[in-house]
């Protein structure tokens, strides 16, 4: 699911090595949008996700442990935790990738600091 979304999604970005890990969770950045929204339109989607890292859940400033990694304040605002577990389906990671990158997009053609292309 990871890979897929980066492939999918512009500017996204995995926080913390690649390697050393919890092999099942993955935390993005998603730069030029407020993760708060963006989780409430994936819960209006069905699915299951958080912003920032677990241990500074509901917490309303950003995650001591992204900043400490080196992200500026707005981008560790900007990310999204999602977990499988042993009963993820292969469907449910295929609907994932179906819509959270359609989710981003809006988010960010909404936000005044992503730069729209400009088409001539």
């Amino acid at each position: 699911m990871e890979t897929g979304l980066l492939e999918r999604v512009p500017h996204a970005s995995v926080n913390g090595s690649r390697a050393l890990r919890t092999p099942n969770t993955t935390n993005l950045t998603l730069p030029f949008i407020e993760g708060e929204a963006m989780v409430i339109a994936l819960d209006l989607k069905g699915i299951a996700c958080s912003t920032g890292a677990a241990c500074s859940s509901g917490a309303v400033e950003p995650s001591h442990v992204l900043t400490a990694i080196g992200l500026p304040p707005e981008d560790a605002r900007a990310t999204l935790r999602l977990s499988l577990g042993h009963q993820t389906t292969d469907e449910e990671i295929d609907f994932a990738l179906e819509m959270i990158p359609p989710v981003i997009y809006r988010l960010r053609q909404m936000s005044p600091t992503y730069k729209k292309p400009v088409i001539a």
